[in-house]
C-alpha cells in the first residue's frame, strides 16, 4: 500500500532512545522520519537529571553537563546514613534531548514535531498533525515512546507496571555533590531523592499509587524537612512528574516493530535509571534497522537478544526485589534499616540476597 510519505523507518518518541535510534539508522544510509507529540523537544522534563559515568562521551559531545556527583548518601528510616562511591553526571535533560535530535536531524533524519502516533498495520502507520491525518508508509518501524507506548498498545501488549513520580525543583543553598536517596514507608514501592543541579535541585518521590496514592504530601514533607535543615530554599521553581515503568524487559521484537528503551521496559525496576538504556537500545535498534533493510531477516532478533544479556540480569533483580518488597510495605518491616538495605542497590544485601 503506498502512500504520500515513504521512509524505510518510521521512529515514534524524540527522546534519547528514540533520537539514537533515528541518528544511527540515518547514517547507515535509511530514510528516516521521526516524530513526537510535543511541540519542543525535550519539555517538559520529567527526569532527576543524573547519568552514569559511561554516559560521559554523550554528555560531552551534546555539551550538556551540568555537575559532576561523587557519591551517594542513602538515609534509612532510623536516620542513619549510609555514604557511597556512586560517581556521575548531573546533566540538562531537555537540552540533551534536543542535543540528540540536532544529530539526528543532521544525519539525515527528518523530524516531525506536535505529531501523533494514531494506529500501524505493519506496513502503514497513521499519524495526526494538527487537525491532519497523514499516512505514511515504512519497511519498519521503531518505537521509543515511553511507558505508555502507544506502539506497545497497537501492538496489543498490556500495560507495564509503573511507578509514579513527582518532583520540585528548589535553590539548593549550598554546594553538593551527592545524591541523596531516602528510604521510608512514607513513599512505597519507591524512594525519596535530592539531585543537585549547580544552584538548583530537584527533590522528588517515586512510589506505587496501589500503595501509596498521595504523592504530594510526603514530597511537602521532605521539602520542609530538607529546608528546615538548611540544604534547600522554600521556593518551588518548576513541578513535574511522569511514570516509570518498574516491569523489566517486554518482548522487543514483533516482526518489523521494535520497542525501544522505557516502551520495552529497560528502565532500572529500583532506581528508576533509564537514560543509558534508552540510548544503548536506541543505537542498537537503528543499527538493526539497517542491517534488516538490507536483506538480513535476523537483525533485530539478534539485537534484541544483544540487549538481554547486557540488561536482562539487572533488570530481572530488581523485579524479584520488587516482588519481595510487595507485601512488606506498611508493616514494621519497612521500619527496619536492615530490611530496608536488602531493596537498594547501594548495599551489597541487595546483591547478596538476589545472588
Amino acid at each position: 500500500m503506498a502512500t504520500g510519505h515513504q521512509v524505510d523507518l518510521l521512529v515514534i518518541g524524540c527522546g534519547p532512545a528514540g533520537a539514537s535510534a533515528a541518528r544511527t539508522a540515518a547514517e547507515a544510509g535509511l530514510s528516516v522520519l521521526l516524530i513526537d507529540r510535543r511541540s519542543k523537544i525535550g519539555d517538559p522534563v520529567q527526569c532527576a537529571e543524573f547519568v552514569p559515568l559511561p554516559m560521559a562521551r554523550h554528555v560531552k559531545r551534546t555539551g550538556t553537563l551540568v555537575q559532576t556527583i561523587a557519591t551517594m548518601t542513602s538515609f534509612l528510616p532510623s536516620g542513619a546514613q549510609d555514604i557511597s562511591d556512586f560517581p556521575g553526571l548531573i546533566i540538562d535533560r531537555g537540552a540533551f534531548d534536543r542535543a540528540l535530535a540536532a544529530e539526528a536531524g543532521a544525519a539525515g533524519a527528518t523530524i516531525w514535531t506536535d505529531c501523533r502516533f494514531l494506529g500501524w498495520n505493519g506496513e502503514v502507520a497513521t499519524l495526526q498533525q494538527g487537525e491532519r491525518t497523514v499516512p505514511v508508509s515504512a519497511r519498519c518501524l521503531i518505537g521509543a515512546d515511553g511507558p505508555h507506548s502507544s506502539v506497545a498498545a497497537a501492538l496489543g501488549l498490556k500495560p507495564q507496571p509503573i511507578v509514579q513520580t513527582r518532583q520540585y525543583t528548589v535553590p539548593l543553598r549550598r554546594p553538593h555533590t551527592a545524591t541523596d536517596i531516602y528510604l521510608s514507608d512514607r513513599f512505597p514501592g519507591g524512594y525519596g531523592w535530592l539531585f543537585p543541579k549547580a544552584t538548583v535541585a530537584n527533590l522528588g518521590v517515586g512510589a506505587d499509587r496501589g500503595l501509596g496514592p498521595d504523592l504530594k504530601t510526603p514530597l511537602e514533607q521532605l521539602h520542609r524537612d530538607l529546608a528546615a535543615s538548611g540544604l534547600v530554599g522554600t521556593d518551588i521553581l518548576h513541578r513535574t512528574g511522569g511514570a516509570i515503568p518498574v516491569g523489566g524487559a517486554r518482548t522487543m521484537v514483533h516482526g518489523n516493530t521494535v520497542l525501544v528503551g522505557d516502551a520495552a521496559g529497560l528502565t532500572h525496576p529500583i532506581t528508576g535509571a533509564g537514560i543509558s538504556a534508552a540510548v544503548i537500545s536506541g543505537e542498537a535498534a537503528g543499527h538493526a534497522a539497517a542491517r534488516w533493510c538490507a536483506g538480513e531477516p535476523g537483525a533485530f532478533v539478534e539485537m534484541e537478544d544483544d540487549m538481554r544479556e547486557l540488561f536482562g540480569p539487572t533488570l530481572q533483580r530488581g523485579v524479584q526485589c520488587r516482588s519481595r518488597f510487595q507485601p512488606l510495605w506498611h508493616s514494621t518491616a519497612t521500619q527496619d534499616d536492615t530490611v530496608m538495605r536488602h531493596g537498594w542497590i547501594a548495599f551489597e544485601q541487595y546483591f547478596a540476597r538476589a545472588a
